[in-house]
């Protein structure tokens, strides 16, 4: 027996198509359903590596009893937040309006026949557990209510609305200094394990590489010992794989040492991203071996069949969390025998372990390793590596989506010009190619669907921006460029919300949600707004059209307006903001290949910051740096370039 989530291609609502729950797919069709028959909806959002969200799919989605009784009294929908994260956002956002709970997956929630949210929670259990609601009971209480205050509940559709519009909360603000906004953040911040203070812990890289910009900026090394603290400690903790690279998504403990072990494409994009900043600038090789081999990981590891990345791998093996990283005591000594003992130079290992008798590697704080011993110890690391290999991997949500995609690619573009690899850049040129093929006819999240639903997002538009931006920046493409121009222009038709001043989630026409999904935070990555502006402020610095600025003027008193309520959700921005307000840009003008040596010392610093501009004039080969509308003279020698930097502190 199969429900219509057998007719999805998501990983995840795949793995719930022999349910006996009758799940439908959020489209219009299904909601449609609701209205005809006046029944609640049930709403799941969940995503393939959810540790929570497997548990009660295992409890009660697989249980005859409780699906009979969801089946009864409700339309029940099944998501993808990853397919579908503007529902996600509107829908986690309402549950903290409704219940005062925080939000998180599984996420749960019931809605009226108008697909409008009246209550909610996230993971229940079958039987009352630990002070929360059996899920059987739950449902049963809410039906109940439904039935007998169906109009009342129906009624309350536009508070909800208007509560939701509030949120974004502005100021008469539409300018201001911005580096306070970053002395602000550093008293919430744990100065001895790095990251923010409290557990459970997540990386939230992009604050840092807020931080690192300004840090870069003004040399202030406040700034630099949060960055330095935050990367040693995710570096050498059990949140990092050290076996073979990459991170988990957050750890349970405020010392990064027992993560939830699922690992996102996302994270691992932002990790590196602020690697390639914090290497360049330190020439630490440390954590360019840590570079190395994350990049090396994630491109082995997360291709799917065709060739792109997928998303993510679950946290789960053979049904249990972090089975394929752990190593027993005994495991180890079997392994390696006597090598047992150099290994235990470099990691604190115990009988005990530290996590379920079992041990995740951390790495010895000053540990004392000879030199002799240095290349035996990647000969045990591998022997390891092989030995877990043979281990049943976590699931792998194969599913590719254009903004993650863009963003990976984005940094391995970076990290070829910091390491000078040129093979990375040639197989992340390939990739490209693959993305730009599949995106030739249109732009589309993960799935081409049907013209009448959703199945593009603001982020996918401009994280492919900025990919095809960073091609002209690189080499001088001229088709990415116009490329890049075109859907800017496209986006900005999509998704601007003039009500707000902002880009919405999804494309205004085609909303299918009780209310306009107007997301201004930073999430799993920076907001689509932050990129956007950041993108066409260099656009407007290549071409000069007005069209950009008039965007840019619109954009920067929206977000400046936003940014006091709201400084620590749009950590982004601020450095964004103020990349438009420095407004440097490197004009090369002649054959740039005659200036050679001045463009690789300019990419390899200030790339992913500031703007490149190439002009095919007739005159002599030479770059002009500009700030704030200042320009230098006309510069032919690297000693020239390097002198400007310096007297203008950039």
């Amino acid at each position: 027996m199969s429900n219509d989530l057998k007719n999805e291609k998501s990983p995840y609502l795949k793995q719930h198509e022999n349910n006996p729950v009758e799940w439908l797919p959020w489209n219009k069709k299904t909601l449609t359903k609701a209205k005809d028959q006046k029944k609640p909806i049930f709403l799941s959002v969940g995503y393939a590596s959810c540790h929570w969200c497997h548990v009660m799919a295992h409890e009660s989605f697989e249980n005859e009893e409780i699906a009979k009784i969801m089946n009864e009294k409700f339309i029940n929908i099944k998501v993808d937040r990853e397919e579908r994260p503007d529902l996600d956002f509107i829908f986690q956002r309402s549950l903290g309006i409704l219940t005062g709970i925080q939000g998180g997956w599984p996420l749960s929630m019931f809605l009226d026949e108008n697909a409008v949210p009246f209550t909610g929670g996230t993971y229940f259990p079958p039987v009352e557990m630990q002070g929360r609601p059996s899920f059987t009971n739950v449902l049963n209480n809410v039906s109940k209510v439904y039935e007998e205050n169906r109009n009342k509940i129906i009624d309350q559709a536009p508070q909800l609305e208007k509560i939701i519009d509030e949120l974004n909360r502005k100021t008469a603000v539409l300018n201001q200094d911005l580096e306070p906004f970053i002395e602000k953040i550093l008293g919430y911040l744990d100065e001895q394990n790095g990251g923010f203070k409290g557990a459970p812990k997540f990386p939230q890289f992009y604050v840092f590489d807020t931080i690192f910009y300004f840090y870069l900026k003004n040399k202030n090394k406040s700034f630099l010992t949060s960055v330095e603290k935050l990367l040693n400690n995710i570096s050498s903790k059990g949140i990092y794989d050290q076996l073979e690279g990459g991170i988990a998504r957050y750890t349970v403990d405020h010392e990064w040492i027992v993560p939830h072990f699922e690992k996102m494409l996302y994270d691992n994009a932002l990790f590196v991203n602020l690697l390639n900043h914090f290497y360049q600038s330190t020439n630490n090789l440390y954590f360019k071996h840590k570079l190395e081999q994350t990049v090396k990981f994630i491109n082995s590891e997360f291709l799917n069949e065709n060739n792109l990345y997928g998303s993510a791998y679950d946290a789960d093996s053979d049904g249990v969390e972090g089975k394929y990283y752990i190593w027993s005591y005994d495991e180890l000594q079997k392994i390696l025998g006597k090598d047992l003992n150099i290994l235990e130079k470099k990691y604190i290992i115990t009988k005990e372990g530290n996590f379920e008798n079992s041990n995740i590697l951390v790495e010895k704080v000053n540990a004392q390793i000879l030199d002799d011993e240095k290349n035996k110890l990647v000969d045990i690391e591998n022997k390891l590596l092989l030995e877990r290999k043979k281990r049943n991997k976590p699931f792998f949500d194969n599913k590719s989506q254009t903004d993650l995609n863009s963003l990976w690619l984005f940094t391995n573009l970076h990290t070829s010009i910091i390491l000078e690899d040129k093979n990375l850049l040639k197989n992340t040129q390939d990739k490209i190619n693959i993305l730009s093929n599949k995106l030739s006819k249109k732009i589309y999240h993960c799935y081409e669907k049907d013209d009448k639903e959703i199945e593009v997002f603001l982020e996918d538009y401009v994280y492919y921006g900025l990919l095809l931006i960073s091609l002209y920046e690189i080499n001088g493409d001229n088709s990415s460029l116009t490329k890049c121009l075109e859907i800017m222009k496209n986006a900005w038709e999509l998704f601007l919300n003039n009500k707000s001043g902002c880009l919405q989630k999804n494309p205004i026409k085609k909303n299918d949600l009780f209310t306009n999904p107007v997301d201004i935070s930073d999430n799993n990555i920076p907001n689509g707004n932050s990129i956007y502006i950041y993108i066409i402020n260099k656009l407007y610095n290549i071409t000069a059209d007005k069209f950009w600025k008039d965007k840019i003027e619109i954009l920067q008193k929206t977000f400046h307006s936003l940014i006091n309520y709201n400084f620590s959700q749009m950590f982004s921005y601020i450095k964004t903001l103020d990349i438009c307000d420095e407004n440097i840009t490197f004009t090369f003008n002649g054959n740039v290949d005659n200036l050679k040596e001045i463009k690789d010392y300019i990419l390899k610093n200030y790339f992913g910051r500031y703007a490149f501009i190439y002009k095919n004039v007739e005159e002599n080969n030479c770059i002009i740096i500009c700030k704030k509308q200042t320009c230098s003279k006309k510069l032919i020698s690297l000693d020239e370039v390097k002198e400007f930097l310096k007297s203008n502190s950039i």
